[in-house]
């Protein structure tokens, strides 16, 4: 768990331990969320990136009969 200090601006800094596990960029977008009393930081992925994500995921699914 790493700790960072709130500037005077209210920036603070990523550690870089966290920059390379996420592979944050410079200029990179991050969306802000504040959820249950806490701040999450979610990097945005571009669309390219995402392409494949689900590829093998187990799409059968048990449906009634009179909703085939």
């Amino acid at each position: 768990m790493e700790t960072v200090t709130v500037s005077p601006k209210y920036q603070v800094v990523i550690p870089k331990n966290i920059r390379k596990a996420l592979d944050i960029r410079v200029g990179q977008k991050i969306q802000v969320v504040a959820y249950q009393g806490r701040i999450e930081l979610v990097p945005v992925m571009p669309v390219e990136q995402l392409r494949g994500f689900a590829r093998g995921i187990d799409t059968s699914v048990q449906r009634e009969a009179d909703r085939v």
